[in-house]
Formats: structure tokens, C-alpha cells, sequence
């Protein structure tokens, strides 16, 4: 057909699974792949929903402008063609592809567009720096993998729409340029042209606006919400990142958690064919840390802590014995089937572990036979070895490692380690999916360089009822009514009753070093807004992003935004952050201060 005759797409690639054979299909996309015969053409085609073979063979009715065209075809070209569903013979069918039984000869194309050479193969598994790849973002978004990652993002977030809407929620939207507040993370701020001097800041949640639309009466309240938090950055962190935001009015925490998990059992079943049980266990924030140093333990793996305090107590070797008697702790974990470990595979572990304040790790080796190796055997009798190992419940082939240092430096030592080791023995099944509640959370932490009380989850955290009395007299002993949801070794969700009360809301201000006078200048709205009949409420967050990479096995939160930031917070396509002119430096009454 001529170049001025425009060919229009009406199918899909995936509709031709369901085509009879012998129809007519016109398809759209990009070239993945082109093979020349001489005579014969072969042409691979791709778009959203798959990659199908195009046939341009003048024998089987191809026009000569479409085989003119077909020789000038390359990589990345976008292409309109019209042709016939035809069924390969048996011997040329590609088990490989879903459509490979069938293939489309070809009777028009029009070439849409040229393309250059990309920068890297437009395929799955492709081997090239991640640089690379976020500077041409649009092409990395072509590659299938890709594409079926932010289409599960739109089935996740879909689907727990469906669930709340069928359960009596609303979904509304609150403000973008809001009040910069204490508490948390850095604020993004944003100059005001029209105030001078004054600023708005980005929100790092929705909290207090939620908290309000309770006490207007919404009751139930749900928003897919952009959240921004100026701070360091990791693989599961973004600067500018996507939660599920849930607010609900007379619920108790518990009617709230059960609702949660029909929720998340739901969204895995419909989007990912995955079953999974309820209620999830419930672990208390102290239990969690005695046994596995995490707030956010893994639990796909056993390798819990043993405490060996009982088992070492009144011991002469200092190494234990004096981190015991200044109120420390010895702890061991369980590495299973590694009691053969080199002597460079276990200097390894104790350099893996001193960053985290440990001197070094004492081990106990378990020889298949049942004899033991040990760091310490000349400091203990075969008996006193014999009954560590009895306490850890260690088997034959098992590798006792033993940490003994402040309660602190352990459990982060050998929390970290249990990861660690769990990843190298491959015991964390990615097809796993363990769920758990953690609950009864610290509401405050003292912060030594601030010199003050911190909130550690935020300042609107309703303490337990009986423990409200305790904010004036003793912070540090008050229980959050605070709970996070974990996956696989990943907080998914985070939430918590709220304070709606002005009383105990000035009382956890008051333990958080505020004057009367700080908390109504940050929070007086708020304040004022308790004094007209406030429900009690409560609600929980999910990250969106990290829930997406953990249902796609995802390396890190940028494989499942369309967009992201690197490590250190760059858009390497739209080169942002940038300078401004200083005309819009003026507009805004600032000054750059030079370094």
C-alpha cells in the first residue's frame, strides 16, 4: 500500500490467541526481532500484551510495497501490519512463546515510525548498569518484565480498591502543600511565592488530615496516596513513594487487623493466585526482638535466638561473663547443615557481624558423628559444650554461633546475621509468603543526641488506656497501641490506634519536651478540632511499592515505579534535581548560599 494510506490497529497480540485461523488481524507495535530468508521475512512483534511472528512471503500474498518495506525494517521500529492468521506447521511451532502454534502472514505494513539502535536489548534479563537503564527509562519500560511489573502495580492497587469500596469506604483526597511539622522525617519544602519567607511542606502522610476527616464524620476513609520523606535512601526506600492510606471511626484494633487481613488475603488470591491462611500469628514487639533482633522478623526460616543466660550463669569466662554481669546478654543462633564451614568462612561471619559493635562470635561446630568443635573448648569441659548444644537443640551438621554483649549490640548482630545467613543458604523461599502481626510497640524511644523523648511511630499514637498515666512519670514504659503488619521479613503496613482526646494529646506532647505554647503553634488546629466530638478512630498505612516488588520478586523498589530516584535521590531522566533561574530564585525571595 502506498506511504499516504494509513492502516489503523484492532487487535491486540494476546486477542490473537482466540482469532480462528484464517482470519484477519491488524496489529500493532514494536519490531523485537527481524530474520531475513531472501524470499521469505520473518519478523517478530511486540506489544503490552505479548509478541506474535509476522510472515511477509510474496508466495502467501504479502504486497510488494509491504516486502519493500519489510527489507528496511529494524529494531524498535513501530509498525502497523495487516495480515492472516495462519497455523505454523508442527515442525516451526515455538513451545517457548504463547503464540507460538500460530503466526501472521502479512498482506500491508506501514512503517509509524524509525528507530535509533537502543542503548540496550529491548528483553527480559537484560545485562546492563541500572544507570543506564533509569537514563533511558521509556525504553526500559518497553522490556516485558517491565511492563508486567507496573501491571501488577495496577491489578494490586485495583484490587484493594474493590475490597474497600465493597466495605463501606470512601475514597478521598487531601492536600499535597500542607504545614510543615516536627516529628519523623525531613520535610520537602516548597517556597511561597505569594508569603514571603513562609514555606509549604510536602506531606510525608496523610496522618493528620485523616485524623480530621474522622472527626467530620466520614468514618471510613481510603486514599491511594503520593507521600515524600527527605531522607536517606535504600534499595526498599524512595524519596517519593505510594501508600495505601486507611482511616476508619469505631473500630477496635483487633476488628481493624482482621478486616486488614481479609483484605490482604483477598488482593493475593484475585491478583496472584496466592492462598494464604487467617488470622496471621500476632508477635509482641519485646518477644520479636528477644528472639529474632527485628521488629520485622522473617519467618519463612526457624533460626530463632537461643538465650544462654541460664545456661552460662556463674561461668568464668569473661568473654560471657562480663557482658553478664553489667546486664548484658549471651545469645547463640543456629546455622543449620554448616558445621563444615572453613576457617575463612567463619572470619567471615565475625567481620559481618562487628559492624554491628560485637568484638567477635564464639562457635560450636556439630560434627555429623556427634563430636563437637568449638572456639571455646578450652575454656569448657565436653559437658558444659554438651549442654549448650542440648539448649540450642542443635543436630548433627548444625553451627552454633555465640554472640555476648549488651542486649542492644546482639540483637542487632545477630538479627543482621540471621538474614545473612538465610540468604546464603538459600532458605528464604521467594514462593513463601509468612505473614504476622507485630504489636505492643514502645510508644517512645529516648534520643540521646536530641536529649528528648522521640515518638516511634508518630505523636497522634494512642498509648494503652492504662498506660496513659505513666507519660508524665515514666515515658519509657509506655506501650503503643501500635501495630505493623510484616511480610517476609518487610513491614508492609504500619498503624495504630490515635489519641482523640485534647488531654492525653497535650500529655504526649508534654513527654515529647514540647511547651504548651510549641504544640498549639504546630498542632493547635488539631487540638481545637478534639473539642467538638471526636470518634474514637484508628488506621494503618501499606506501602504500595514494597508490597508490588515483594508479590513480583522485585530487587528494589525501583523495579516496580515507572519513575524513580536513584540511591542518592536523582531522576537520571529528567536530570532532577537542577538549579533554577535567578529570575524564579527572586519571584520566590530566595538566595542561594554559596559553599
Amino acid at each position: 500500500m502506498s506511504t499516504s494510506e494509513r492502516l489503523i490497529r484492532e487487535h491486540q497480540i494476546e486477542q490473537t490467541l482466540t482469532t480462528p485461523i484464517g482470519q484477519v488481524v491488524t496489529l500493532g507495535g514494536w519490531v523485537q526481532r527481524r530474520r531475513d530468508f531472501g524470499s521469505v521475512i520473518f519478523v517478530d512483534l511486540r506489544d503490552r500484551s505479548g509478541l506474535v511472528q509476522l510472515v511477509f512471503d510474496r508466495a502467501r500474498g504479502t504486497s510488494e510495497s509491504a516486502m519493500a518495506a519489510a527489507d528496511k525494517l529494524r529494531n524498535e521500529f513501530v509498525i502497523v501490519a495487516r495480515g492472516t492468521v495462519a497455523a505454523r506447521d508442527e515442525a516451526s511451532i515455538n513451545p517457548k512463546l504463547e503464540t507460538g502454534h500460530i503466526e501472521i502472514v502479512v498482506h500491508d505494513v506501514v512503517v509509524e515510525n524509525t528507530a535509533k539502535n537502543p542503548p540496550f536489548y529491548i528483553q527480559d534479563g537484560v545485562e546492563v548498569d541500572e544507570t543506564v537503564r533509569l537514563r533511558y527509562r521509556y525504553l526500559d519500560l518497553r522490556r516485558p518484565e517491565m511492563q508486567r511489573m507496573l501491571m501488577l502495580r495496577h491489578q494490586v492497587i485495583r484490587a484493594f480498591r474493590a475490597f474497600l469500596d465493597d466495605n463501606g469506604f470512601i475514597e478521598m483526597e487531601t492536600p499535597i502543600l500542607t504545614k510543615s511539622t516536627p516529628e519523623g522525617a525531613r520535610d520537602y519544602l516548597v517556597p511561597s511565592r505569594l508569603q514571603a519567607g513562609e514555606f509549604y511542606a510536602l506531606p510525608q502522610s496523610p496522618q493528620i488530615f485523616k485524623q480530621l476527616l474522622m472527626v467530620s464524620g466520614m468514618e471510613r476513609y481510603y486514599q491511594v496516596a503520593r507521600c515524600f520523606r527527605d531522607e536517606d535512601l535504600r534499595a526498599d526506600r524512595q524519596p517519593e513513594f505510594t501508600q495505601l492510606d486507611i482511616e476508619t471511626s469505631f473500630l477496635s484494633a483487633e476488628a481493624l487487623q482482621s478486616m486488614m487481613e481479609m483484605m490482604v488475603q483477598k488482593v493475593l488470591r484475585d491478583v496472584a493466585g496466592i492462598e494464604i491462611e487467617i488470622p496471621f500469628m500476632r508477635l509482641p514487639y519485646h518477644e520479636a526482638m528477644e528472639r529474632y533482633g527485628s521488629d520485622k522478623p522473617d519467618l519463612r526460616y526457624d533460626m530463632a535466638f537461643v538465650n544462654l543466660e541460664e545456661t552460662l550463669k556463674g561461668t568464668d569466662f569473661r568473654v560471657f561473663a562480663d557482658p553478664l554481669a553489667a546486664g548484658g546478654t549471651v545469645k547463640a543462633l543456629v546455622a543449620p547443615g554448616v558445621a563444615s564451614y572453613s576457617r575463612k568462612q567463619l572470619d567471615d561471619l565475625v567481620a559481618f557481624v562487628k559492624p554491628y559493635g560485637l568484638k567477635g562470635l564464639a562457635y560450636i561446630a556439630v560434627a555429623q558423628d556427634g563430636g563437637m568443635k568449638s572456639s571455646i573448648g578450652k575454656f569448657f569441659t565436653e559437658e558444659q559444650l554438651a549442654e549448650i548444644v542440648r539448649v540450642c537443640e542443635a543436630k548433627p551438621g548444625d553451627l552454633i554461633l555465640i554472640a555476648a554483649a549488651s542486649r542492644k549490640e546482639v540483637h542487632a548482630a545477630l538479627g543482621a546475621l540471621r538474614v545473612h545467613l538465610a540468604e546464603e543458604l538459600g532458605l528464604a523461599d521467594p514462593n513463601v509468603y509468612k505473614f504476622l502481626w507485630v504489636t505492643d510497640f514502645p510508644l517512645l524511644s529516648y534520643d540521646e543526641e536530641e536529649g528528648r523523648y522521640v515518638a516511634e511511630h508518630h505523636p497522634f499514637t494512642m498509648p494503652r488506656y492504662e498506660d496513659v498515666d505513666l507519660l508524665t512519670t515514666s515515658p519509657e514504659k509506655v506501650k503503643a497501641q501500635a501495630y505493623d503488619m510484616v511480610l517476609n521479613g518487610f513491614e508492609i503496613g504500619g498503624g495504630s490506634m490515635r489519641i482523640y482526646r485534647r488531654d492525653i494529646q497535650e500529655k504526649m506532647f508534654a513527654a515529647l519536651g514540647f511547651t504548651p505554647e510549641e504544640a498549639y503553634d504546630k498542632f493547635g488546629f488539631l487540638l481545637d478540632a478534639f473539642e467538638y466530638g471526636t470518634p474514637p478512630h484508628g488506621g494503618i498505612a501499606f506501602g504500595i511499592d514494597r508490597i508490588v516488588m515483594l508479590l513480583g520478586h522485585g530487587k528494589s523498589l525501583r523495579d516496580v515505579i515507572a519513575f524513580p530516584k536513584t540511591s542518592s535521590g536523582t531522576d537520571l531522566l529528567m536530570e532532577a534535581p537542577s538549579t533554577v533561574s535567578q529570575a524564579q530564585l527572586d519571584m520566590l525571595h530566595l538566595s542561594i548560599k554559596k559553599k
